[in-house]
């Protein structure tokens, strides 16, 4: 699906990671890892085409479309206050596929009432989107990023900022996405949750690690 080839990641030319190499197969669960500041953002943005890398290369899928990627960032305050419906909130994930069109087809408004059921959040539908606690508004986004993307799921530390009991929720909804064979891309500071649900793991620090859960457990002395 993606394939990064000698990679060098940073801004105005000056490195922040260098020489990353990984793959990204159909299905896959890829957790990537490491402290703040090595460039697991950063490369989310390259992922995303949103900034481009120093050198080396992202190669994608030919049958990969655009259409076919969601993204979930960190909460940010601007949003929790959007003074939006749950509904309209979801239905705007497929913006990009509407273009200029004044309106949203009839199959459109279905799918985004099938996202928020699939999602918990039948019973929120009408409600304004700044009225719900910050896990109900991470359960929103994703199903608004369930809109935009429907085959690969890129995530940015998705929990920060939600207590535990909405953090494990989260993640149990981005595993059962992945069983949909869903790939995801994720990036989380908790090593923990990357190797109870990840299948492959990147590690971005010092030494850089790319390979399954597994390995990953054996090369740090936890098997």
């Amino acid at each position: 699906m993606i394939k990064c080839e000698k990679l060098s990641l940073g801004y105005d030319g000056k490195a922040i990671v260098d020489n990353l190499n990984f793959e990204v197969s159909d299905g896959d669960y890829l957790c990537v890892i490491g402290e703040n500041g090595v460039g697991k953002s950063t490369l989310i943005k390259t992922l995303l085409k949103l900034i481009k890398p120093i050198s080396g290369e992202v190669i994608y899928n030919e049958n990969l479309l655009p259409t076919e990627i969601g993204y979930l960032s960190q909460q940010q305050q601007l949003l929790k206050d959007f003074p939006a419906s749950v509904f309209e909130i979801v239905l705007s994930g497929c913006q990009s596929k509407v273009g200029i069109r004044p309106f949203y087809k009839k199959e459109e408004k279905q799918t985004a009432k099938e996202k928020i059921e699939k999602l918990g959040l039948l019973d929120l539908m009408t409600r304004s989107f700044s009225e719900l606690s910050g896990g109900q508004q991470q359960r929103v986004l994703l199903a608004r990023a369930l809109m935009a993307g429907q085959r690969l799921m890129i995530l940015d530390e998705p929990v920060t900022g939600l207590d535990p009991e909405a953090s494990q929720n989260m993640y149990d909804i981005i595993n059962e996405l992945n069983k949909s064979n869903m790939t995801i891309i994720m990036i989380s500071h908790d090593i923990k949750v990357a190797l109870e649900y990840a299948t492959k793991v990147l590690y971005i620090g010092e030494h850089i690690f790319f390979g399954t859960t597994s390995e990953y457990k054996k090369s740090r002395g936890m098997a």
